[in-house]
């Protein structure tokens, strides 16, 4: 026992760091648990980023969110060249350009919710998310008789509450995975 009294007096400067290494140690290795990481990552709600197909297909969409200066033209030419689209309309745009609204819809455009008011959905209630969502797909509904069935976040911000909202209400939450102004800034070409 003495022994053992000596060994601890000649090395009690080394017992506080080699404790704090230890519980570093013992936190480090429970943070990064394969069984922990796993649980976790696995919880996680998301929306739809892509869709796995047999052929090669890419899905163009577009958020209406400002103006639509542009909207006609942008239809025109999607026309010319038979493609079709989904166009994610924010409830004020729809509001003020319902004519726009009705072309998408005439000329075969997807439409998809982008919300009321564009707000930043991670920051709001469950209820005031549904709220939000609601509201828009009426409006797109009462222009084009169809029903809305996609929705984007604004800023492309979700959190959990936001993707389980937004399926409570029947919809597909959508994501995109390729951004034309970010593609630009790569080193040749992108890659889709």
């Amino acid at each position: 026992m003495n022994n053992f009294k000596n060994v601890l007096k000649r090395h009690r400067k080394l017992l506080g760091p080699m404790a704090l290494v230890l519980a570093v140690a013992a936190i480090f290795w429970t943070v990064n648990s394969p069984k922990l990481v796993g649980v976790s990552a696995s919880a996680r709600e998301l929306p739809i980023y892509c869709v796995q197909r047999d052929n090669k297909a890419v899905s163009l969409t577009f958020d209406a969110a400002w103006g639509n200066e542009d909207t006609q033209t942008l239809i025109d030419i999607l026309d010319r060249y038979g493609v079709r689209a989904t166009f994610f309309l924010v409830g004020q745009w729809v509001d003020k350009y319902p004519e726009s609204v009705k072309a998408l819809a005439d000329a075969g455009m997807e439409i998809g919710d982008h919300s009321d008011t564009h707000p930043h959905m991670a920051k709001l209630s469950a209820k005031q998310i549904k709220d939000e969502v609601t509201a828009c797909s009426e409006k797109i509904t009462a222009i084009t008789g169809g029903e809305v069935q996609l929705f984007r976040c604004p800023y492309g911000e979700y959190d959990d509450e936001v993707i389980t909202s937004v399926g409570g209400l029947g919809m597909y939450p959508i994501q995109w995975n390729v951004e034309p102004s970010h593609a630009a800034e790569r080193s040749g070409p992108a890659r889709f």
